[in-house]
């Protein structure tokens, strides 16, 4: 069984700076990409970044200069730092595993969640 463990959520005032880290456990051969999306209420999960086990990465236009995602393929975590934060970053962010290969196959997994505000 595959569990992701999300951490370093909370409340943030305008131009703080959060850090999120997700660790993947179980057991896991590969993980393909890893990465992050969120969901403010009343809107649709968005992604935020994803980072390949080769290192590229992707960011939403919204995230482009302030957020840097990271990933250490050792240990199966995913960081996401958050800089500049803005009040529409407020969200839950859900880290997510994609193509995660273990011995019964790859299937995709998600975090539970960790809220993270943005407000004065």
């Amino acid at each position: 069984q595959v569990q992701l463990v999300e951490s370093g959520g909370g409340l943030v005032h305008p131009g703080g700076s959060l850090r999120l880290s997700c660790a993947a456990s179980g057991n896991i051969f590969s993980i393909y990409a890893m990465g992050w999306y969120r969901q403010a209420p009343g809107k649709q999960r968005e992604l935020v970044a994803t980072i390949t086990h080769t290192g590229n990465t992707n960011y939403a236009d919204s995230v482009k200069g302030r957020f840097t995602i990271s990933r250490d393929n050792a240990k199966n975590t995913v960081s996401l730092q958050m800089n500049s934060l803005k009040p529409e970053d407020t969200a839950v962010y859900y880290c997510n595993a994609d193509r995660v290969v273990t011995y019964r196959g790859d299937y995709d997994y998600w975090g539970q969640g960790t809220q993270v505000t943005v407000s004065s």
